[in-house]
């Protein structure tokens, strides 16, 4: 028997939080599992809804983690495909919620939608109880004082406004994957930099520009500059060591500046410099 919630929840952010928190709690109460239903790929990417603009704040590896790290006790995966997308919302409840994850209660926020032929959230109640799913709802106020959502979060990090971003989500956010070889001209003006190719090709960049960041490499915690332009380059602060093929994340913490333009290498160089120390003295004052 389970206590189910179900959605896409991109980002897990604070808005979500507030449900799982709901979700965690009631199951314990009940003596149930807290379980969450959610759906891979996102739809829009399936039924080409504006899919070439869609861009994530999770890798379905990121979301899990974040479910299981609040307490979730199960997450189950729908591969999401064009014949799912026909699912009816009785058909969703009944067969998926009800039976194949044996659901007892199910959580509604104010916004979900269920089922291709989705109508209000208390049509959506109304259909539940019917199937003899309790219902329990959620609203729309998070601890922050405002509405959180994904859509909120993507426009701050495309305004580069990471801190905003990291708020909203309680956790800083990250791009993770293999550094990979560049053109190597930092390197020629003493800023080596490790170039990043990201695992999941659907997640959101921030916008471009420099940014202090935390860099988690080979189970160690180093800190650095990340520059966001053509590439993803990070010139790691006391660190000197080949990682070509090794697995990196980056956390946003600060924007330093905007992307620019430079007349040569010299002028380039005289830039990082300052970038180092503005990104530096930053840290020094937090840590």
């Amino acid at each position: 028997m389970a206590v189910i919630a179900t959605g896409f929840f991109d980002g897990v952010h604070i808005g979500h939080r507030l449900v799982l928190e709901t979700l965690v709690s009631t199951a314990r109460e009940r003596g149930e599992e807290s379980v969450v239903v959610t759906l891979w790929p996102h739809p829009r990417i399936v039924l080409r809804d504006d899919a070439l603009n869609l861009r994530l704040l999770n890798t379905l590896d990121e979301k899990i983690t974040l479910l299981q790290g609040l307490g979730v006790d199960r997450v189950e995966v729908l591969p999401f495909t064009e014949e799912f997308s026909r699912t009816s919302t009785a058909d969703y409840l009944k067969f998926y919620i009800k039976e194949r994850f044996g659901g007892t209660a199910i959580l509604l926020g104010y916004d979900n939608r269920i089922g291709h032929d989705s109508g209000t959230p208390a049509q959506t109640a109304d259909l539940a109880a019917s199937l003899g799913l309790e219902v329990i709802r959620t609203d729309k106020v998070s601890s922050v004082g405002i509405a959180v959502s994904s859509t909120k979060i993507r426009q701050a990090l495309l305004a580069g406004d990471v801190e905003t971003a990291s708020r909203f989500l309680c956790y800083d956010y990250a791009l993770e994957g293999e550094v990979v070889h560049g053109r190597k001209i930092g390197r020629t003006i003493g800023y080596p930099t490790a170039n990043l190719e990201l695992f999941e090709k659907l997640k959101l960049v921030p916008a471009e520009g420099v940014y202090i960041t935390r860099v988690r490499i080979k189970d160690r915690m180093l800190f650095g500059m990340t520059n966001i332009g053509q590439t993803n380059e990070t010139h790691i602060f006391d660190f000197d060591e080949e990682i070509y093929g090794e697995t990196l994340r980056l956390e946003f913490l600060r924007r330093i500046r905007g992307e620019m333009r430079f007349e040569g290498l010299d002028d380039l160089a005289a830039q990082l410099r300052r970038d180092e120390a503005a990104c530096r003295g930053i840290l020094a004052a937090q840590l």
